[in-house]
């Protein structure tokens, strides 16, 4: 029995080792573990990362009042305490209007790492992304002057400001999404899965790293790779159309590329594809085998592959909710009848 077990110990111990080269020559990559090199990934040079920053940024990410209505924050959709999303097929802005391409609201923790944001990859950046939501119609719909304006008129917000940037700073509206970036590019979520691909055999089970062998084995690599598991853009139903792909008028960019969501997480952030019309994990990972990788993946790999994803469910950071400045006699105030 002593020898079974030992042989059993062993030879997960080689098929960890295996695996580890394996996923690495796959193009999978783990979250660093040393602060200062994550900080150096995850930092914008020209817009480096501080404390000052970081905090504020948070304020500002949780700020209802930068939107027309007074009521939509950037958490609203990309809900920190629910994977970074808002659970809806499509995202609710302005005036309880659905977004009008039928699209959902892809998950802000990891999108550091993303190569380039939005479905359509149409923004480099983080702090590029941040100025689209506020000011589009569906969404937040506040012109860039109404955003300064809002900021400008609570001492608080400008002292921060100043603290963050410098007693000169000129306080714009792409300085107010620069500063919601910063901490954006805080939101990382290393899981057991990094210390796997760092080399620590037992991070995962023998059950995940079958379902991660399984992963590399269908292909599933191709698109979802890097530290993010996904974020760049790619062909999108390679081998068969998506069957919801009529839901929304969504068709990618003028290529037909997509931005791949992340991985991580996955368990989090139901329901899937960029119209959110599949509402389980089998079922999507199912119907990617169909449509990107020209497969029928029988039921034991869709729930191997499932159990490999589950380990990507990572430590997120603790979110203490800000308390927010006391609106002014100058701040901007809302139109309930018009707005």
């Amino acid at each position: 029995m002593k020898i079974l077990m030992l042989s059993a110990i062993v030879a997960t111990s080689v098929m960890g080792a295996s695996l580890i080269d394996e996923a690495k020559t796959a193009g999978l990559k783990p979250i660093p573990a040393n602060p200062k090199a994550l900080e150096k990934l995850t930092s914008n040079p020209k817009n480096p990362t501080t404390a000052a920053k970081v905090e504020l940024g948070k304020m500002l990410y949780f700020e209802p009042r930068l939107s027309k209505s007074g009521l939509i924050s950037c958490n609203t959709c990309h809900n920190l305490a629910i994977g970074g999303v808002d659970g809806m097929s499509a995202a609710i802005g302005h005036k309880w209007t659905s977004n009008p391409h039928g699209l959902s609201s892809p998950t802000v923790y990891n999108a550091v790492f993303y190569s380039q944001q939005f479905w359509d990859g149409r923004s480099p950046h983080l702090e590029d992304q941040a100025q689209g939501p506020i000011q589009a119609g569906p969404e937040m719909a506040a012109p860039k002057d109404y955003v300064t304006n809002v900021v400008t008129s609570m001492p608080e917000y400008v002292k921060m400001f100043q603290k963050a940037y410098g007693k000169d700073v000129k306080i714009t509206f792409e300085k107010v999404a620069d500063t919601i970036a910063v901490f954006e590019r805080t939101l990382v979520t290393p899981s057991r899965y990094d210390d796997f691909l760092r080399g620590n055999k037992k991070a995962l089970t023998t059950a995940e790293q079958k379902g991660l062998k399984t992963f590399i084995d269908k292909g599933c690599t191709t698109c979802h790779n890097d530290i993010a598991l996904g974020g760049t853009m790619q062909a999108f139903g390679v081998v068969a159309p998506y069957k919801y792909m009529n839901v929304g008028d969504f068709k990618g960019d003028k290529n037909g590329m997509v931005r791949v969501p992340t991985l991580r997480n996955v368990t989090q952030t139901a329901p899937y594809f960029h119209n959110g019309q599949i509402a389980t994990l089998s079922e999507a990972i199912k119907e990617m085998g169909r449509i990107q990788l020209g497969v029928d993946l029988t039921n034991e790999e869709i729930a191997s592959i499932q159990t490999f994803l589950q380990s990507l469910e990572g430590k997120k950071p603790t979110i203490i909710y800000p308390m927010l400045p006391s609106a002014t006699a100058t701040t901007p105030k809302v139109d309930v009848v018009n707005n």
